[in-house]
């Protein structure tokens, strides 16, 4: 009897899942670079997951992605190890399944986030000046720990609900001004750095309403909805002159890492892997 080796096993946890890109993403990576292995979308309810990533492991699973509704409820479950970014964000979207039988959560949303800045935007000073922020949810989160890091001197966050946007300040601190949304476009006058982390503009959501006119044509402004790819604030902020850098490059360089670690290899983020995720 032949003994074969385990062929790993990657996914997506999500519930919906059928929307993702990723499964296409990574997909294609294992075919680019000739690795054995799978990345299946895995549609799993609130109430399953604890369970089912228990499971996971003993069918051999190396890892998975982890997006809405589940990135904030993979912290509370007993004997995951968060790393201090996943402890620090709130959330997860990136999990480990060591071969110790422990279950690692990381977050890569905000590393991704810079990538797909440096990539497409390679003259972005992040210590040029502020930043503004719309929206203050999971992903939010991710950009303003990652904006710090790097170097932004002043976060300014607007959301609808302003309690979300003040716990960020809480959380984050001194760099971080809070400004309601009815305000939100007194904002950008001297902005550096303009993101938009709300659905605000995704196909089927309601449209991104806040003025514009103050934008210098110096700021880099990015949206992270890719869906479309260039949304109806982006193509505003190209017409005043300001670079801008769309949502995709965040999801694939937020991929890249958890690909390494399940499958033992860097896959590249460059212009064959965009056309491989918007063909699919």
């Amino acid at each position: 009897m032949t003994d074969h080796p385990r062929v790993p096993l990657a996914g997506v946890i999500g519930h919906p899942i059928a929307h993702s890109r990723s499964p296409a993403l990574h997909t294609y990576w294992l075919k680019r670079y000739g690795i054995r292995g799978h990345y299946v979308p895995l549609d799993i309810a609130p109430a399953d997951l604890q369970a089912m990533l228990h499971a996971l492991p003993k069918m051999g699973f190396v890892g998975a992605n982890v997006t809405i509704p589940h990135k904030e409820a993979i912290l509370k479950i007993p004997d995951v190890i968060i790393t201090d970014r996943a402890a620090l964000i709130g959330a997860a979207n990136t999990l480990i399944f060591r071969k110790d039988g422990r279950i690692q959560a990381d977050n890569t949303d905000g590393s991704g986030f810079i990538a797909n800045l440096r990539q497409n935007a390679p003259q972005w000073n992040p210590a040029a000046g502020p930043a503004v922020i719309f929206g203050a949810g999971g992903a939010a989160r991710a950009v303003v720990a990652a904006l710090i890091e790097v170097g932004v001197p002043e976060v300014r966050i607007t959301n609808r609900t302003r309690p979300r946007a003040e716990a960020l300040r809480s959380d984050f601190g001194a760099k971080v001004t809070v400004m309601e949304w009815v305000q939100a476009a007194n904002m950008l006058e001297d902005a550096a750095t303009v993101v938009n982390t709300t659905s605000l503009g995704m196909t089927g959501k309601p449209d991104f309403r806040v003025p514009l006119d103050a934008l210098r044509p110096e700021a880099v402004v990015t949206d992270l909805v890719y869906t479309p790819l260039m949304t109806q604030f982006l193509i505003e902020a190209q017409a005043k002159g300001c670079t801008v850098v769309d949502g995709l490059g965040m999801l694939l360089h937020q991929a890249a890492p958890g690909f390494e670690r399940w499958f033992g290899h860097r896959p590249e983020v460059d212009e064959e892997t965009r056309r491989a995720v918007l063909m699919s």
